[in-house]
């Protein structure tokens, strides 16, 4: 199970990653689901336990697709897991170490203005009660809003970039990878 932020996307997306005995990251195993040619990779923990020529997880870790790794880890006890579906199981201890990880990066961040966010706030209500009450009314806000967002993105990702800011530093800014930062950039820049 994979956990994700709302707020910041893929890139911060969790999970509880496998430790090995030597306190090592393993490589991530392949998963052949028999049709098509995609085959699924993972590096969560219930994907190491020693069937089927894998490697043997002894602990778990909460660890996020930004390359964070918390510290604390969490043992596996799989005699005691017995037949469980191991993915059905979400372990709390590595969700809270990433849930606070998620909370770090969001004090980082460069803060809305109180208004701002209360406006946002007020927004979304009125519109979710607007979608139920009148949805075409609603679906005509909503392009509204678009058409807002569209040229205040454009105009605020030209003055972010006009200040020469590192792509590292306008990623924090907003809770993103550098990589991120730059693709939703570009992405509001292409907005017409």
């Amino acid at each position: 199970m994979e956990w994700q932020s709302e707020e910041f996307g893929a890139s911060h997306e969790g999970m509880a990653g496998a430790v090995l005995a030597d306190g090592s990251e393993p490589g991530p195993v392949y998963l052949d689901a028999g049709s098509g040619s995609h085959v699924h990779q993972t590096k969560q923990w219930w994907a190491y336990n020693g069937r089927l020529g894998r490697q043997r997880a002894d602990h778990m870790r909460g660890a996020c697709s930004c390359g964070w790794r918390g510290a604390r880890h969490y043992p596996i006890d799989w005699d005691q897991m017995n037949d469980r579906r191991y993915y059905d199981f979400d372990p709390p201890g590595p969700y809270e170490d990433w849930q606070a990880h998620i909370d770090e990066v969001e004090s980082r961040s460069v803060p809305l203005p109180t208004e701002v966010a209360d406006l946002l706030d007020r927004l979304d209500d009125q519109l979710t009660a607007l979608a139920d009450q009148a949805p075409l009314a609603a679906l005509k806000a909503v392009a509204s809003l678009e058409r807002t967002t569209g040229r205040v993105g454009r105009d605020a990702a030209c003055a972010a970039e006009a200040d020469e800011d590192s792509w590292e530093a306008i990623g924090q800014a907003l809770g993103l990878t550098a990589k991120d930062a730059r693709s939703r950039l570009t992405r509001y820049y292409l907005r017409h």
